[in-house]
């Protein structure tokens, strides 16, 4: 999986792009949230950026997968805490987790493997209740096998 400097744009949207096909879709509502919400303007990205973020991530997947199963099947804790440790900035993170819980929650839901994602994101980060809103508990005893199915973006 490619590498972003640190602090950066793009790692930031990465993680927010984890959370958008983590539950194996992207829909047209969590994009329009994200640009309702300004997302690229706080992320620092250039406008019509994110998408490209969400590709490239779908392709750094599929490059390390192995044609069965999901996307998701390939991250993995190591992987998790590889992406969660190019975001030290605690504003940035702060911003990271509130972008991706307005995504995740833009279908009225909250899908088991966005649930993973941010709480992955809370642990790796050390963010304590009240910093932000919490996602729904959940356990991972599948690893991801109920999560993302496809990669498939949508406008």
């Amino acid at each position: 999986m490619r590498s972003y400097p640190h602090n950066s744009p793009e790692a930031a949207a990465r993680i927010v792009a984890l959370v958008l096909i983590s539950d194996g879709h992207v829909c047209s509502s969590e994009f329009d949230i994200l640009d309702q919400l300004g997302a690229e303007r706080e992320l620092g990205l250039e406008p019509q950026l994110l998408p490209h973020i969400v590709h490239t991530l779908c392709e750094d997947l599929l490059a390390g997968g192995y044609a069965t199963g999901s996307l998701m099947d390939n991250v993995d804790d190591s992987t998790l805490a590889s992406l969660m440790a190019e975001i030290s900035d605690l504003a940035l993170r702060r911003t990271v987790l509130r972008l991706a819980l307005a995504a995740a929650r833009a279908d009225g839901h909250l899908a088991h493997g966005e649930t993973m994602v941010v709480e992955a994101a809370r642990h790796h980060w050390q963010l304590v209740d009240g910093e932000e809103p919490s996602a729904p508990k959940s356990t991972r005893p599948d690893q991801w096998r109920a999560a993302a199915t496809t990669c498939v973006t949508s406008g």
